[in-house]
């Protein structure tokens, strides 16, 4: 069983595969943090210190609040450290006390109403912690959720107010574990829009340090994803701790070190631009936060985080495999038309790809960025047959096709804003912020979301679509509601987030046969909110192999290359150098590849190479879709990068060395440690290597160019 109540010595076992998280009642009123990390490495008694000046429980002098190692940490309660829940109660004072009350086991899990969460399995098994704030009458309902195989646990918190009186929820953390131990490097992923999750390393301090997002949407700026590891730690070895969030919005993380050397980490909504009335009876489920652990480096995190995102998050694939798409945005941008795009059809057809996906500027009086959206009908102009012929003659060349929406989002030269300006998200009596022309609507108000239903279906009533790529432009900005009273205004951010997932599920319920990939201005919500309803995810607007090498290598640390879109491409053109082609075919073979670029102009020689990189992607697709993934060399720390995915029984390798920065004559050999040395493999030149000689390495040598790479493939004999 991996949960289970040892009632000789009141301690909860959660085991996974490879790890055990172990928590202990005391007094039946008191659930306190005993150890998290590999089995059989802990002790099961408790050690606190007493100390002068600081609040104690009086029945037991020995237990300070501020010295334990507590499971879930209310505010203002003597423990002055990082706290996971703050509510106002009907005096106007925030703090909270939460007493043990009991617990369950059960198989499985419990639903978290409209928020995104894990799929359980056949080995799913959850742990619900009962607690009590006997002042205010507010449950607070704890759950672990173990997925043994991939050493994941998952935690939230369900709040029940069962009291008098409406309480306001301050600060609300869905998970929260202290570490006995403080000598931890942090690695997290900062970045902006173009140039996403930056790999980030740096030792922590006493006190708090955090990443965030007050954005509204999970940002470019910090992504929710980030790790502990001991100083020592590098891609196969050394203790890593992982640490994600599955949702969409405003986020806080906190690590805070403390004067006993603990290290307390909390994933949550936090407490700034979010707060929730909570009346009589009303209840309130947190976001799902995820944790894994190893002892083997973390290569072996990320890998933990891609087994169990593959398994429990990602949603189904309707096709047989990704197709390979064409989308004519770089080359064309806003001027498109049916001619055009019948013109990527046929040429599409012919090189070997799989679907044509036409991206923004189909719909209203959508010519640039300053207009249209909101406004979802076919331009009559572009299309004037109409949308659902056009698609007809699209798939007549033998393709599928997709098509780009971004329905979180309105311009006010537009018909929908002129009729209903308050349905977007503003400040009243306050000048409305634009950023790219444009507003975000309200997706908490229930009349916009069903605008947009009827929209939709309507505007794509008999139209053969496969494809939806979903874009989200802007961040949310004075955050409040036209629909929402003024006790309830900082719900909205929130509020917001269910929307857009009611809708996405929507999409998915729909258009049960279309693959969904999400977008947000590249990566701003790069997250396992938004994987949950699509495979893929649009990793970046900045599609230069150069500087894709290193956005990769951040978000293949949290997350499977199955959810990487990467797209061969030429901003405003084509690619006629064979070299630099090649480049980019090599770097897109991290992730699910695709084309961006004038491909009716390019010339035949270069149609015949995209040829040949589809082709070679097709063979290689599922190893690098479900293969395991193992990084060798840290591109932020290089002028190269190398990495391998592997089969689970170890008889497939593709090894990747991608050089995007000159750095001529050096040598550099790349171990292929987790081969297996008992086995003879061959290239596909029919060349012999003994494992031992790919665990050895494998020798490259950089350049003087920025455009230097191999990717070789091995198969056992």
């Amino acid at each position: 069983m991996p949960i289970n109540f040892n009632s000789q010595n009141n301690v909860i076992f959660i085991e996974t595969k490879n790890t055990v998280y172990a928590m202990k009642l005391l007094h039946d009123k008191f659930l306190v943090h005993l150890y998290y990390g590999e089995k059989g490495k802990f002790d099961i008694n408790l050690h606190n210190s007493w100390m002068d000046f600081s609040p104690d429980y009086n029945t037991w002098r020995n237990l300070v609040p501020e010295n334990l190692m507590t499971e879930y940490v209310g505010f203002d309660s003597g423990d002055w450290r990082a706290s996971s829940l703050r509510v106002k109660n009907k005096y106007g004072q925030s703090n909270v006390f939460l007493d043990y009350v009991g617990y369950r086991i059960f198989d499985g899990r419990l639903p978290l109403g409209d928020l995104p969460s894990a799929d359980a399995d056949e080995n799913t098994q959850t742990l619900e912690i009962s607690l009590i704030d006997n002042l205010t009458n507010l449950s607070v309902k704890l759950y672990y959720t173990v997925f043994p195989d991939s050493d994941v646990i998952s935690r939230y918190a369900v709040y029940e107010n069962n009291g008098e009186s409406a309480l306001t929820i301050e600060k609300s953390m869905s998970l929260t574990v202290d570490l006995d131990n403080c000598d931890f490097d942090m690695i997290s992923f900062y970045g902006n829009w173009d140039n996403e999750r930056n790999f980030e390393r740096y030792h922590i301090r006493h006190g708090l340090q955090s990443v965030y997002s007050r954005r509204g949407m999970s940002s470019h700026t910090l992504n929710p994803f980030f790790a502990l590891v001991s100083p020592d730690c590098d891609e196969n070895k050394g203790h890593a701790y992982g640490f994600n969030f599955v949702y969409s919005g405003n986020f806080l993380s906190e690590v805070e070190v403390d004067h006993l050397n603990h290290t307390r980490v909390q994933i949550g909504l936090g407490d700034e631009k979010f707060s929730w009335l909570l009346e009589k009876g009303e209840s309130f489920i947190t976001p799902e936060a995820v944790m894994t652990y190893t002892e083997n480096g973390y290569g072996q995190m990320s890998r933990n985080f891609h087994k169990f995102i593959r398994k429990h998050i990602l949603p189904p694939e309707p096709f047989n495999c990704r197709p390979v798409v064409i989308n004519p945005w770089e080359a064309v941008w806003f001027d498109i038309n049916e001619k055009m795009m019948l013109e990527f059809a046929e040429n599409a057809k012919k090189t070997g790809m799989d679907m044509l996906v036409m991206d923004d500027g189909w719909f209203g009086e959508r010519h640039n960025d300053r207009a249209g959206l909101g406004d979802w009908f076919a331009n009559k102009r572009k299309f004037p047959d109409g949308l659902k012929t056009f698609v007809d003659r699209v798939k007549a060349h033998g393709i599928k096709f997709g098509i780009w929406v971004e329905p979180e989002m309105v311009n006010p030269d537009s018909d929908l804003y002129r009729k209903h300006p308050d349905w977007c998200i503003h400040c009243v009596d306050r000048p409305r912020l634009f950023s790219r022309h444009q507003l975000v609507l309200d997706m908490g108000n229930e009349d916009v979301i069903n605008y947009l239903k009827e929209t939709f279906l309507k505007t794509f009533d008999g139209v053969a679509l496969d494809y939806f790529k979903w874009d989200c432009n802007r961040p949310l900005s004075q955050t409040g509601s036209a629909v929402l009273p003024a006790e309830r205004q900082g719900e909205a951010a929130h509020r917001h987030i269910l929307g857009v997932y009611k809708l996405q599920k929507w999409f998915k319920e729909t258009y049960p046969n279309c693959f969904l990939e999400n977008c947000a201005g590249g990566g701003g919500r790069y997250d396992l909110g938004m994987m949950k309803f699509s495979s893929m995810i649009w990793t970046s607007d900045n599609t230069i192999p150069q500087k894709r090498v290193k956005i990769q290598y951040g978000s293949l640390m949290g997350y499977p290359a199955a959810t990487m879109s990467c797209h061969v491409s030429n901003r405003g053109g084509i690619c006629e150098d064979a070299k630099q082609l090649k480049f980019h075919g090599d770097v897109a073979l991290a992730g699910a590849i695709g084309y961006e670029m004038h491909l009716p102009k390019a010339s035949d020689e270069m149609k015949k190479s995209i040829t040949n990189q589809i082709n070679a992607y097709r063979k290689y697709e599922k190893l690098i879709l479900t293969g395991e993934y193992y990084p060798v060399i840290n591109p932020f720390l290089n002028n190269y990068s190398a990495y391998y995915y592997m089969n689970e029984d170890k008889s497939e390798i593709l090894l990747s060395f991608i050089q995007f920065a000159p750095d001529s004559g050096k040598k550099v050999l790349v171990p292929v440690i987790y081969a297996d040395e008992n086995a003879v493999y061959i290239d596909e030149n029919g060349k012999e290597y003994a494992g031992k000689e790919l665990i050895n390495g494998m020798e490259f040598i950089c350049d003087d160019t920025d455009n230097n790479s191999d990717v070789l493939y091995f198969k056992k004999k």
